[in-house]
């Protein structure tokens, strides 16, 4: 996995705001992950263990019993709402093209991301 580089969060409007360098402490603790179609990237019901942001392709958000919610594109993220609640995923998300997304830790979410929606 090749690291992420922070003009890659440029685009992720939530992240954007944040000063650079924070913004560069944030990116070097990300793990970016290239995901096939038709992988799933988080499942609803499971614990939430990291946040993602989109970097490339399209993902597709579902839900039981509801079926597709959304579609996300590079500048979206996800995984936001079962770790700032502490509660399980509450969607699945699974890549519709072939993808790159860029995710952290609990630990990293709270000191980095967690401020921004905070704001």
């Amino acid at each position: 996995m090749s690291p992420v580089a922070a003009t890659e969060f440029s685009r992720i409007a939530i992240l954007s705001s944040l000063p650079g360098a924070r913004l560069a402490d944030l990116a070097s603790r990300m793990r970016r992950e290239d995901v096939a179609p038709g992988k799933t990237v988080v499942i609803e019901g499971e614990p939430g263990e990291r946040f993602y942001v989109v970097l490339a392709g399209m993902l597709e958000v579902s839900q039981a019993g509801r079926g597709r919610r959304t579609l996300l594109r590079p500048g979206d993220y996800f995984g936001e709402v079962s770790l700032a609640m502490d509660i399980p995923r509450t969607a699945s998300v699974r890549a519709v093209t072939p993808a790159t997304v860029a995710s952290c830790d609990r630990a990293t979410f709270d000191e980095y991301v967690r401020p921004v929606f905070a704001d």
